[in-house]
């Protein structure tokens, strides 16, 4: 049998025709086998193996790679307000597990790389990419939970190498379908029935249609994929957008041309999301507790851990809208606030009069988390492990530790405080018989438009001079 490095060296023609299955697959949505990869002999002792094994022909994909922050977790970004700011998944606070140090075990489960357990692991190893997780094109493989990513054995790794291609929904999804610790949990438009989707789920994602890949709208070179969390990427870089495609003028209709110079695509093409699955809207930790039992709300959904707290869970929901221009405001760790009001982890930047800014939809996820009652801080909790609030429901020893791992002072005074995070809209686009109308947002009886938050005095169709833009302008 011929050695991979000898199939790559011979044969220009087959990486000729692995480029145009891999752009084939990219438009249509229809994956095909790379030939040359059936050359692929195992057995593979782990994925670090396989890894091995695809660097004789991709070090400098794997290079490129490795220069992303689904590797590395971090940039920096300079923010209004408070200058350069290291931001990414390993530095942001959320709504859902909090934050990510000293629980490494449990969150690089969706890190597209193997072993990321604690604060040894090496980012310049390229045999530590999880090559599999974005290119099985079987639905097979898997990672085990909770040791940092890991393939799991049980799976036939020779197969699934052998048969690698480009990157499908269903590879996307295994961390972004489940985000936040389950699945449909975090983003609220993003969730598995995504990958066989039909019209009314996605119109772009709809598979008897366009049946578009994520990298259809996420372009992708260089493994550098656009697009991000407002929370991960406050200063909007990479940003994707339906004109980026869809140039304007997109509407027969002058009115309706008129209101996307201040109305987002997202905000009459999605009326709603979390359209097939509940997703999670609210998350208490402080009602933790140890000998407590877990509950189910009438719909099914877990409502209740005694080592989490107390969820509310909802289907097919109404967005809220802000303006929004594309960067964020975010809460960073070590940041004091005043315990007696709200705290905003992030925030869409943009109001009526930001040219910039047009009104978005979003899902407002609510929390309640444990802060420092001395510092008025968060505090970042150690959850994983056998040391962890979720093996044994202790806050003040959650805190030391976590405290500890983020490199902040934990007074040994805690509490808890109401907190809010933004998550932008953008999947489960309808087509246009399904979208929004005039009624929808204007007039006496409608209930989608808070217009007073959005700036207005009233609904600016029915008050002169309130509307942005003169519909002749």
């Amino acid at each position: 049998m011929m050695s991979v490095k000898k199939i790559w060296l011979i044969s220009l023609l087959a990486a000729l025709m692995s480029c145009s299955l891999l752009l084939a697959a990219s438009k249509t949505g229809t994956v095909k086998e790379i030939p040359e990869h059936e050359e692929i002999e195992g057995p593979f002792a782990d994925g670090v193996d396989v890894t091995d094994t695809c660097l004789d022909c991709h070090e400098q994909q794997a290079s490129d790679f490795m220069q992303t922050t689904h590797w590395t977790w971090s940039s920096w970004q300079q923010l209004a307000g408070k200058g350069r700011v290291q931001t990414g998944k390993r530095h942001a606070v959320n709504n859902f597990c909090i934050g990510v140090a000293s629980n490494l075990d449990k969150c690089t489960e969706c890190h597209a790389g193997y072993g990321w357990k604690d604060d040894n692991f090496d980012f310049d190893d390229p045999s530590h990419i999880d090559c599999l997780v974005c290119h099985d094109t079987t639905g097979e493989y898997k990672r085990l939970a909770g040791v940092g990513g890991v393939a799991d054995l049980t799976v036939d790794l020779e197969m699934i190498a052998k048969k690698v291609g480009a990157s499908q929904r269903h590879n996307c999804g295994t961390c972004h379908f489940y985000g936040g610790g389950a699945h449909a949990v975090k983003h609220g438009d993003l969730e598995k029935t995504l990958i066989h989707a039909d019209s009314k789920l996605d119109i772009h994602m709809n598979q008897d249609g366009l049946d578009f890949q994520c990298q259809a709208c996420h372009k992708t070179e260089k493994h550098q994929i656009p697009g991000h969390t407002m929370s991960a990427s406050p200063a909007g870089e990479n940003n994707v957008f339906c004109e980026d495609c869809h140039s304007a003028p997109v509407h027969d209709k002058k009115v309706l041309n008129h209101h996307s110079q201040s109305i987002a695509c997202q905000t009459c093409h999605i009326p709603s999301y979390a359209k097939a699955e509940a997703t999670k809207m609210a998350w208490d930790w402080s009602a933790a507790k140890k000998d407590a039992k877990k509950h189910y709300d009438e719909k099914g959904n877990l409502d209740y851990l005694p080592y989490k707290g107390r969820f509310v869970w909802q289907k097919d929901v109404k967005p809220e809208y802000a303006w929004y221009n594309g960067k964020s405001g975010i809460y960073t760790w070590g940041e004091t606030f005043d315990p007696g009001k709200e705290l905003y982890l992030n925030w869409p930047i943009g109001n009526k009069d930001d040219k910039q800014a047009k009104i978005y939809p979003f899902k407002v996820h609510k929390g309640k988390q444990i802060f420092d009652t001395v510092h008025n801080y968060l505090i970042n909790p150690h959850l994983t492990g056998d040391t962890g609030f979720w093996e044994n429901v202790d806050w003040d020893s959650a805190a030391r530790i976590g405290m500890q791992a983020r490199g902040l002072d934990y007074s040994g005074k805690y509490g808890f405080i109401n907190t809010v995070t933004y998550w932008r809209i953008n999947h489960m686009v309808e087509a246009a018989d399904n979208a929004l109308i005039c009624g929808d947002c204007h007039g006496a009886k409608q209930t989608r438009m808070d217009w007073s938050s959005l700036g207005y005095k009233a609904d600016p169709l029915y008050h002169a001079g309130e509307a942005r833009y003169l519909i002749n302008e």
